[in-house]
């Protein structure tokens, strides 16, 4: 089974065993969505699941107080990839790290070694010769090839971020 990581437990609460979780996807509601969830690689049953402010909180077959709760704090939720159907043009970021970027005029710039999850936008981190920050929005992504390991990008200047002091030429 390949596990998708999809949150994490940040506390307790009720005295009846609910898990707080702090979801890890574009939509809060991602992991109400689901029959049956994974920690440390276990199946938990999901007996409930609801929003609660930006946070899900689960309640789980087999973890029935506080104190069974309490075992889980700073874990991981983990999802069946499988289960999950995407979006067209919306990819885990698990898959797109590693991914090698390509401008629009064929140099390759590097590889995706980082997603930044921001407010506006998600924002690609780019290392190679020169390090690239790049919104991930369709002005600038302009394809994506989970299969060939490959992002073609339109850049423009100020991409680049500065090193040691000194900024890139272009």
């Amino acid at each position: 089974m390949d596990f998708i990581e999809a949150g994490k437990i940040v506390n307790t609460h009720s005295v009846y065993g609910e898990l707080k979780v702090q979801p890890w996807s574009d939509e809060d509601d991602f992991l109400c969505d689901f029959d049956v969830v994974y920690i440390d690689e276990r199946p938990f049953e999901v007996e409930r699941a609801r929003l609660h402010k930006n946070c899900v909180l689960l309640k789980l077959s087999g973890i029935n107080n506080i104190n069974e709760a309490q075992k889980y704090r700073n874990k991981c939720v983990c999802v069946d990839r499988d289960e999950v159907e995407l979006d067209d043009g919306t990819y885990f970021i698990a898959d797109l790290e590693g991914l090698t970027v390509i401008d629009k005029n064929g140099e390759t710039l590097g590889k995706l070694v980082e997603v930044l999850t921001l407010p506006s936008s998600d924002v690609y981190v780019i290392k190679g010769e020169k390090e690239y920050m790049i919104p991930a929005v369709p002005e600038f992504i302009v394809d994506v090839d989970i299969e060939a390991g490959i992002m073609n990008v339109s850049t423009i200047p100020g991409m680049e971020v500065e090193k040691g002091g000194e900024k890139n030429a272009y």
